[in-house]
Parts: structure tokens; sequence; C-alpha cells
């Protein structure tokens, strides 16, 4: 089951990085990641209010959550601020760069998923799975070679180092997820954390882009509510996967990425993107790998 959760939040993260490219486009990068916590909050907003005054709206259901306490309330702030900060490097590299080559880098996130997961959790891969591991990795090779024919040059490009930093800090909320998932109810966690991350986004707004907003102005898009919809359904399903007792987050964080499927065929499809037969080799190798992974995990 926890498997098909995982499967389902990758094909969900792959329509939320294109209504993040279609929103960002000629947009300013702050306001718009500050609608998206904003309609986040709003969607988990009614499990939060009836498990916070106990009015039992959706108590037996999926959505039913709890009342944590004030450590618990201090490990979903740690976990906003963590994913907040991945979330505006990656904002930024995914409108400067073409979604054809963040979707692979992103794909590679996993990896340092793993090796912590290997470190911090005890988690063992097997052949299998390994063999999907190196794939993906051999991957990240051959797209940075292939990428130079658009002038993104891997190591000079400051947008790449941007969707470096985001994928580091991506992977490092990924371990501090299994915790957290492991320690309070998912529900729970998904609605405080929304909450968390629209205030934090109130003040950096506030602070960072109301002054300059002539220079960088925002525009309203249709595809920004979308973003909020299809991160909040992806989190639920990956929330709901970590919480199996049987879940291996280094797997799930793996499958999550095949969300570059769907990323990829719209960036070749929507947004007419370019050298699509080098990165096509790239998208089949790190598709093996989901598969071997897959069938390691049987």
């Amino acid at each position: 089951m926890w498997l098909s959760l995982a499967f389902a939040s990758a094909m969900l993260l792959g329509l939320y990085d294109v209504a993040k490219k279609r929103a960002l486009a000629d947009n300013a990068v702050l306001p718009v990641l500050l609608l998206n916590t904003f309609f986040c909050s709003l969607i988990f907003l009614p499990p939060l209010v009836s498990a916070q005054f106990s009015l039992g709206w959706f108590d037996s259901t999926i959505l039913e959550s709890s009342v944590g306490s004030l450590h618990d309330h201090l490990l979903i702030v740690a976990k906003a601020a963590l994913v907040l900060s991945s979330w505006i490097f990656g904002y930024y590299a995914i409108k400067h760069l073409p979604l054809t080559i963040v979707g692979p880098v992103n794909a590679t996130r996993p990896i340092m998923v793993l090796v912590g997961a290997m470190l911090f959790f005890g988690e063992r891969l097997n052949l299998w799975q390994w063999a999907g591991v190196v794939l993906a990795v051999f991957s990240l090779y051959l797209l940075g070679r292939s990428s130079r024919r658009e002038g993104v040059d891997f190591r000079r490009n400051v947008w790449i180092w941007s969707l470096a930093a985001a994928t580091v800090l991506g992977a490092a909320s990924g371990l501090y997820d299994k915790y957290v998932v492991g320690q309070l109810d998912p529900v729970f966690v998904q609605s405080w954390f929304c909450l968390y991350q629209f205030v934090m986004m109130l003040v950096m707004v506030a602070v960072m882009w109301l002054p300059h907003r002539r220079r960088s102005p925002f525009r309203w898009n249709w595809a920004i509510p979308l973003i909020s919809v299809f991160i909040s359904c992806a989190d639920f399903c990956y929330y709901q996967a970590l919480s199996g007792p049987d879940a291996m987050i280094s797997i799930v964080s793996m499958v999550r990425r095949s969300s570059v499927v769907v990323s990829f065929a719209c960036g070749a499809l929507l947004f007419g993107e370019r050298n699509l037969r080098a990165k096509f080799i790239d998208l089949l190798l790190i598709l093996a790998g989901m598969a071997l992974l897959y069938i390691g995990s049987k």
C-alpha cells in the first residue's frame, strides 16, 4: 500500500512542477510562494480546527487529526523552515531553467536520502535497489553533458546551484519527515506545517519583496491555486505512505522522483523545450532505476 501511495504522490508532484513553471513565467517568485502556502493552509484548515476544538468533523476518516504538545509544534516549525528554504531555492531554479533539466536533477535527491537513511535509520538496500541507484547517478552525469548544448553549464550556472541547494535541503527534509511522521499523526503534521509556512512567508514577503515590488511585479495566474492543490494531494499521499510500518524512506523518496515523467512530457509538449533526444536517454535511465527499485521492494 505504501508503495502505491508513493507512486500517486509522484504523479501529483509532476503536475505540481508544471503548475509552478506556468505560474512563475514572468512573475515574482515570493508572492507566488506566499499564495501557495496560503491556499495549502486553507485546504487543511478544517481538520486543524476540528481537532483543535474537539468538533469531531473528521472522526474515523483519513482526515482525522490530533492535538499536539508544544514539543510537537516545535518539530513542525523546524520542518516548515527546512521545506520553505528548499522551496525558495527550487522556485527560483524552476523559473529560470527548463523543466527537462529540473526534473532529472530533482530525481537524484533520493541518493542523498539513501545515504542518510542508511546512516540514521539503519535501512539497507538489496542488489536490485542498488542497481536502480547507480542508474540514477549515471543519468545525472549524462544530463550535465547534454545540457551544455542549451548553454546551461552545471558548474557555472547560478540557477543550477540554486537547484542543487533545493535538492540538498529537500533530501534533509525527507529524512526529517521519516522521523517526524514516525512520532506524530500525519494529518496533524501536514495541517500545522502548511499554517506555519504561510506565517513565515508573510514575514518574508513583507521584508524581502514588498519594498522592491516595482522591480519584480506580481501577476495573478490561475495556475497558482493549482500549485497548492497538487502539492497538498502529493504530500498527503506521501505522509500516508511514510506512516506505514514497513515503509522505507529511501524507496519512497526515490519513487516520488519518478514525477520527472510528467514534468518532462509537459516540458516538451507545453513549453517547447529543446534538446529532448539526449534528455530522453536520461529519462529512460531514471525509469529503469524506478523499475529496479520497485522489483527490489517486492
